[in-house]
């Protein structure tokens, strides 16, 4: 299913009208919408020809008949971008796997029959024996993760989702398979087990963890919230894989101001270091200063008692008493 915007005119205690919207202005009784072959039969030949690439309408092709791709609802399409985002950082990081996301059919031989469908988004693993090229407008081998936005605009849409297409890519050998809606209870998560069948995917903490694209993993809840990159950065699910860069660049960041606070700090050390030995030197001197006062000072009192006892010899000597 392609996931389009249905109108969100309804006032907010009603639930929006399912319908198609159409330009401001058109007389309601002009049909806008161009004329649906759903339900043709045309060979697979006509079928490529002229259905496969129809550019208003797109179409499947179940063994001879057409069948219209319905579309999904705003909300369900804003799970589905989320997730396609979230693939995208995935696979940039871990550049493991291409994916397609434009309408591209692949051809899956069914013992029930021949069907060519387009899942609204499908990965291809470098490890799968047809590489998607280039030039491909067509997968011409097998998916290994199909993705359908699921529409329940009507229940044969929501069938084909959940029963057929199910039942077929099982059959056809892709390996995981997940349905996204805006209601929690109506996504689905399957991987392909030994017998041929879809097992669901167990989650593990409330975390679905990919087994074709091993690292991808993501909240169930986190669909609905649909979290912001600058907050999946540092959150353990997506930090490995949600522009890493962004954490490296903070990391380095925040390495150099613990570098430059460091070198602060020591520098700070230093120059308390060196006032420190400043103030011991200037202590040192002005302490050898006072010393050498003091030697000078007594150096002055021991000349002046010399010469005071010398005098007193001296006059001592001119008084000698007569014999």
């Amino acid at each position: 299913m392609c996931p389009t915007a249905a109108t969100l005119d309804a006032p907010a205690h009603q639930a929006p009208p399912r319908a198609i919207a159409r330009p401001p202005g058109l007389a309601p009784e002009v049909a806008f919408e161009p004329r649906s072959a759903d339900g043709l039969r045309v060979s697979e030949e006509t079928y490529w020809k002229e259905y496969y690439l129809e550019s208003d309408i797109h179409y499947e092709w179940n063994n001879g008949r057409l069948e219209e791709k319905p579309v999904s609802d705003y909300g369900t399409f804003l799970v589905y971008g989320w997730f396609v985002e979230l693939l995208r950082y995935f696979l940039r990081t871990r550049p493991i796997a291409r994916m397609v996301a434009l309408e591209m059919g692949f051809r899956l031989k069914l013992p029930t029959g021949t069907v060519i469908r387009k899942p609204d988004f499908g990965v291809v693993c470098n490890t799968n024996p047809q590489p998607l090229l280039p030039l491909d407008a067509s997968y011409h081998g097998v998916f290994d993760l199909c993705i359908e936005a699921l529409s329940d605009l009507e229940r044969r849409g929501s069938e084909r989702d959940t029963v057929t297409k199910k039942a077929e890519y099982a059959a056809g050998g892709v390996p995981e398979y997940y349905i996204l809606h805006r209601e929690p209870e109506r996504q689905a998560f399957f991987t392909r087990a030994a017998a041929g069948l879809y097992v669901p995917i167990v989650p593990d903490d409330g975390i679905i963890r990919s087994r074709v694209l091993p690292g991808l993993q993501f909240r169930l809840t986190d669909l609905l919230t649909q979290p912001e990159p600058k907050a999946m950065v540092r959150d353990p699910v997506y930090a490995d894989f949600v522009l890493p860069e962004w954490r490296e660049a903070e990391q380095r960041a925040e390495a150099q101001t613990r570098a430059r606070r460091e070198a602060e700090a020591r520098a700070e050390t230093e120059a308390q270091a060196r006032q420190g030995a400043e103030q011991r030197a200037t202590a040192e001197a002005q302490a050898r200063g006072v010393a050498e006062q003091r030697a000078e000072t007594e150096a002055r009192g021991r000349r002046q008692a010399e010469q005071e006892l010398a005098q007193l010899r001296a006059q001592f000597a001119g008084r000698r008493p007569e014999s």
